[in-house]
């Protein structure tokens, strides 16, 4: 296989592993969206069937128990890409993962504790800004999904390299096979925990010294202010990006009489509840412009770029998580349908973003932006004289449109892998299906049940890895699988739609039954 071919297959297994482990985040940012607007004050106010406290607590049981899971991302990728890397027994891998992250985070915590580094929680803010978060109930260094991501990966590495350890002396047996990769990862593990706090710690360092800069430099400052806080939240950094200006007096101070209210949110809330002008403190808040309005753009052209036939489908999956973005401010399940299987994309989100929160300075904007409801509700009561949000909804709008037609450009100049842009499924089965899928006639197109090496599937495709592609009878894959064949080294891809989880479990049984009779 040529490095090309190579490098292009390899992030191709990256992005499928990513994206099996966001495979309940849709269903997860259905419930999420319907707790929000059940537990939405404002909504309660124009809705009162909503104010029924009944109601309301299962909105905010429905709506807190989904943010659990969208706070402990990291751990989800972590089992999720181990479970999905693994070649067998992927429910064991997926237990060691669990097991190692929870080392990782130990590790962690007793190494900050040992060098008296950990952070005191902030009566306000908590950990936030502090570098270190609660994960799982221990405290350590905030990697964001980082962490997860990477131990997922090696939790799954590891695994299929030791998964088949035996040893010879009796006493010994027990710690092979499964138990030897846990002890493995178990090294591992605590090895990446104890060396996160040596090097994380520069690194938030750094991003946290940008913030003195960005508070002298005027609108180069607001758009690296913007593009920051967005590019950087895989990584858990922007929490040090924004904390500064919205909760210290890096973004401002107000004296009212003998009260000082300090950070851009505190003299934000007193100059509204006080009935004062705005300050220019305000500029620091509109990180909540494109979590508010930007999304719609880039669901619209995530939705516009699927293939026709999954329009419908694509829609269904993504309006429940833009309306979370929308109404709650919670990006992540979006965020992490795109920010590391299209970098470009990424990139250009984060410019975007930082685009605009100049624009609302520049046009004198001092507006509520986060919550579509909460600030429509908060400008309308403080006024167009004092917030000018008939520009702010003006340079919403502008805002979608450029989301819609940059991310349509870049997604078909680059034909990026977006949801609804697989590979399309079969829609009518082929000859000889009639009775069940023939996997006696692709057992022998792979060239015989000695030549396949091992089986795995990603969310549209099935993948088979063979010993001798020389082997393979093309012709017959593509009348098996006649929407979609790859043939890549001794890596074969059929695409099957979402049939292909369920189309490798009924070949790994029928595999498996073969190898016992023989």
């Amino acid at each position: 296989m040529k490095p090309k071919e190579r490098m292009l297959c390899t992030l191709e297994r990256f992005s499928t592993a990513m994206l099996a482990a966001l495979g309940y985040l849709p269903a997860a940012g259905l419930v999420l969206a319907a707790g929000a607007l059940a537990a939405s004050a404002g909504l309660g106010a124009v809705v009162p069937a909503l104010q029924w406290p009944p109601l309301a607590l299962l909105g905010h049981v429905a709506y807190d128990g989904m943010m659990a899971i969208v706070q402990n991302l990291s751990v989800v990728f972590c089992v999720g890409i181990a479970a999905f890397t693994a070649r067998r027994d992927k429910h064991q891998a997926g237990m060691i993962a669990l097991l190692s992250y929870l080392v990782f985070l130990t590790a962690g915590h007793t190494t900050l504790q040992q060098l008296g580094r950990l952070a005191a929680a902030d009566p306000t803010l908590g950990l936030y800004g502090s570098g270190q978060a609660v994960v799982l109930g221990i405290q350590t260094v905030d990697m964001g999904v980082t962490g997860g991501v990477l131990l997922g990966f090696l939790t799954g590495w590891v695994y299929n390299r030791t998964c088949e350890k035996k040893f010879r002396p009796a006493p010994l047996r027990i710690y092979g096979g499964v138990r030897w990769s846990f002890l493995c990862m178990t090294a591992v593990s605590a090895g990446l925990g104890l060396a996160s706090c040596f090097v994380w710690p520069p690194i938030q360092q750094a991003v946290d010294g940008l913030t003195g800069w960005i508070a002298a430099a005027g609108d180069a400052g607001l758009f690296l202010y913007g593009f920051l806080e967005r590019v950087l939240i895989p990584t858990g950094l922007h929490h040090l990006i924004y904390i500064p200006f919205q909760f210290s007096s890096v973004g401002g101070t107000l004296t009212v009489g003998e009260h000082v209210y300090t950070g851009a949110y505190a003299v934000l809330m007193a100059e509204y509840n006080m009935g004062l002008p705005f300050s220019d403190s305000i500029r620091w808040m509109y990180t909540g412009f494109t979590k508010t309005f930007g999304y719609f753009g880039i669901v619209a052209a995530f939705i516009w770029c699927a293939r026709p036939e999954k329009r419908r489908r694509t829609a269904a999956m993504l309006c429940p998580l833009l309306l979370t973005a929308a109404l709650a401010s919670v990006t992540e399940p979006l965020d992490f349908l795109f920010c590391f299987l299209s970098p470009v994309l990424w990139l250009a989100h984060g410019a975007i973003a930082g685009t605009f929160m100049v624009l609302l300075d520049v046009c004198g904007v001092t507006g509520f932006t986060s919550g579509l409801l909460s600030s429509l509700a908060m400008n309308l009561s403080a006024g167009a004289a004092r917030t000018h949000y008939p520009v702010l909804y003006l340079l919403a709008a502008a805002e979608i449109a450029v989301y819609f037609m940059v991310f349509t450009f870049l997604i078909r100049r680059f034909d990026l892998r977006t949801p609804g842009r697989e590979e399309e499924a079969p829609t009518q089965a082929p000859a000889g299906r009639e009775e069940g899928f023939p996997f006696k006639a692709l057992v022998a197109a792979l060239g015989g049940r000695e030549n396949i090496l091992r089986v795995d599937n990603c969310l549209t495709r099935l993948r088979v890895w063979v010993q001798d592609p020389g082997r393979l009878d093309e012709k017959a894959l593509h009348s098996l699988a006649p929407d979609g064949l790859g043939c890549h080294g001794k890596e074969v891809q059929l695409v099957f739609g979402f049939d292909a989880g369920e189309l490798r479990r009924q070949l790994d049984d029928l595999l498996e039954k073969n190898a016992l009779s023989s």
